[in-house]
């Protein structure tokens, strides 16, 4: 039974609301702003492109290892208890990526940063479940996920205009306020409630196994580019990541208070619903994040105008969700995870198509018609990939099922930021030898370059180049790293695609 302080259950919601906005908001401006303000990141702190991906990867990979054990913390030891917890810990490390004077102190803060999510994100909706009367439940969450939603919207904008007066620190800083409101909410208006009825130790052996498993692959994979896959560091890890992710698997089975019960996975739709979320998220999570990278280091956008060439993506998704759920309920879930998947699939094979452009104003020919595309299937498909999960299992199961979706989403992005990444690495600094061997460099300047080429889009000229050639490398740095991002789109539309097929094979037409 779940149980909550006598005092006010039900009194005042709207600071409740308050408070579960304000903390969501940090994540949602986090990972919506951030992609925008990576370029400035790099240029500022010198980060090589491995290390970026790290930026991103840090944080992702202790969010899917540990989300689904944050919110059973929070069942056990009391959700506003863990809930503040994480936004203590989220803020601390925001203060100290926004403060970071090395590439290297903002990946261990990043890190610090994910677990503090792990701990927060689940807290937020299970709060707002809990302690609002159940007939303004809809209501409150409602309200909740269009706040939120506005906010993510926001968040490209806020990271370009903050990036582009050298402020993309303020990305980061702008946590600490919105954190510090959240906690003086909850400490003194939001009452306490916990599950009576959970029992059973934590699932620590698991979220160790799956932690170590991640990690080890994400490692491997972005190591890789710079060692190759004969060193023994990178072999080695991505064999340990594979036999820590097959201990998961086998604790997972075998665990009565397993923090992922596989049996669910028996459900056809559930299983169906999952593979689709690892291809068409891990697809969103390098394909937004190469597409940000294209614009403004290789097509002349400001980071401002990058964030707004994102905005037609979030309204489409904005306003054809609600329409798309109710689809959904009328016709079934599987045509519209069919179409929605095929249409981002279009939507990434035109973004492949633009070589290097004139800049923004060519955005309505080049980008803006596969942004539209993509807004689109996203529309027809985040609502009823949501309701499908959640009802393609046991009704008291439904919470479980939304935990383990959200943890395979972000475990999608650890896993494509680092596989595909590293083969973006790999095939940058390939194509910009082939573009500069026709200008005759010297070897010094040729070893030079392919140094530099770590560093993706953000590659400088070399000063061993003649003034005569740096033109050329300069072009021959663009066109190569379009070549990139083309090849980049390609997997993301063939992922796209394929999760359509998945969601056509697994998904029933009708939920039972």
């Amino acid at each position: 039974m779940d149980i909550a302080s006598d005092e006010g259950r039900f009194t005042d919601e709207r600071w409740i609301l308050a408070a579960t906005i304000l903390a969501s908001s940090m994540a949602f401006i986090d990972g919506s702003a951030l992609n925008v303000a990576i370029p400035a990141l790099q240029a500022s702190l010198n980060a090589s492109g491995a290390e970026l991906l790290w930026v991103l990867n840090a944080y992702l990979l202790m969010l899917a290892a540990l989300i689904l054990v944050g919110g059973s913390l929070g069942d056990r030891w009391g959700r506003k208890k863990v809930f503040m917890a994480g936004i203590g810990l989220f803020i601390l490390a925001s203060m100290a990526s926004g403060l970071s004077p090395s590439i290297q102190w903002m990946i261990a803060a990043r890190v610090v940063q994910g677990i503090g999510g792990a701990l927060m994100i689940p807290g937020s909706l299970a709060i707002i479940n809990a302690t609002v009367a159940a007939d303004r439940r809809g209501r409150a969450i409602g309200t909740w996920s269009a706040t939120t939603t506005l906010v993510t919207v926001a968040g490209p904008l806020l990271g370009g205009v903050l990036s582009d007066h050298s402020l993309w620190r303020g990305v980061f800083l702008i946590n600490f306020p919105l954190g510090l409101a959240s906690l003086v909410v909850l400490y003194y208006k939001v009452p306490e409630t916990r599950d009576e009825t959970v029992s059973g130790p934590i699932d620590i052996a698991g979220a160790v196994l799956v932690t170590l498993g991640l990690a080890g692959i994400a490692y491997g994979s972005i190591s890789a580019s710079s060692d190759g896959l004969s060193d023994p560091r990178v072999y080695g890890t991505l064999i340990l990541g594979l036999i820590a992710l097959a201990g998961f698997v086998w604790v997972e089975m075998r665990r009565k208070s397993a923090m992922m019960p596989l049996f669910l996975f028996g459900s056809r739709t559930f299983a169906g619903t999952n593979l689709l979320t690892l291809f068409l998220y891990g697809a969103l999570s390098v394909g937004t994040f190469f597409l940000s990278l294209n614009l403004i280091q290789a097509q002349g956008y400001s980071k401002t105008e990058a964030g707004l060439a994102f905005l037609p993506f979030s309204i489409l998704l904005i306003l054809m969700s609600r329409w798309a759920g109710g689809l959904a309920d009328r016709i079934g879930p599987r045509l519209p995870l069919i179409l929605g998947p095929t249409l981002v699939g279009a939507g990434f094979l035109w973004l492949a198509i633009p070589g290097v452009t004139q800049g923004p104003s060519e955005y309505w020919t080049s980008f803006l018609p596969g942004t539209i595309l993509f807004g689109i299937g996203m529309g027809f498909t985040v609502a009823p990939l949501s309701s499908t999960v959640m009802g393609s299992v046991a009704r008291n199961y439904s919470g479980t099922a939304s935990g383990i979706n959200n943890a395979v989403s972000r475990t999608a992005g650890v896993l494509t930021i680092a596989i595909v990444g590293s083969i973006a690495l790999v095939v940058f600094g390939s194509s910009l030898q082939e573009h500069t061997s026709q200008l005759a460099l010297s070897p010094e300047a040729q070893a030079s370059l392919q140094v530099e080429a770590q560093n993706l889009g953000e590659t400088s000229v070399p000063s061993q180049v003649a003034p005569s050639q740096a033109a050329a490398v300069a072009d021959s740095i663009h066109l190569a790293f379009v070549g990139t991002f083309r090849l980049v789109a390609l997997i993301c539309a063939g992922m796209a695609w394929l999760s359509a097929l998945l969601a056509a094979i697994l998904v029933e037409k009708k939920l039972p």
